[in-house]
């Protein structure tokens, strides 16, 4: 959890960026994720829930970045009933597991919230 005013979060609901072209949206949100390592105004918490929990898998393509990011002390936070829905806890590759309360709350007292 995040103290009110304590940094940013990004949420991630899709395993992509934007909308037209999927495969685009794929390439697109992979180096939006990989250019975050550069950030010098790193985010507090990253979240992830429904299709955005691809993204912390082994083989997502980016579960280095957030590797590092979570080594850096940035939170990842996956919702744990998406991850139960595409059936991924053994594939997990970065990120804790978490419920919708915490989501919620994490999304709710953040200085602001950016959906990639």
């Amino acid at each position: 959890m995040i103290e009110s005013g304590d940094g940013y979060v990004i949420a991630f609901k899709r395993d992509q960026m934007g909308s037209g072209s999927d495969e685009l949206g794929a390439t697109l949100i992979k180096a939006y994720i990989n250019s975050l390592l550069e950030l010098n105004n790193k985010p507090s918490t990253l979240v992830f829930y429904n299709g955005g929990v691809k993204l912390a898998t082994y083989g997502s393509g980016v579960e280095e970045s957030l590797a590092a990011l979570e080594s850096q002390g940035i939170k990842l936070l996956l919702c744990g009933t998406c991850v139960n829905h595409f059936e991924l806890k053994a594939k997990l590759a970065a990120g804790e597991i978490s419920n919708m309360y915490t989501i919620s709350e994490t999304l709710a007292q953040a200085s602001h919230v950016v959906y990639p």
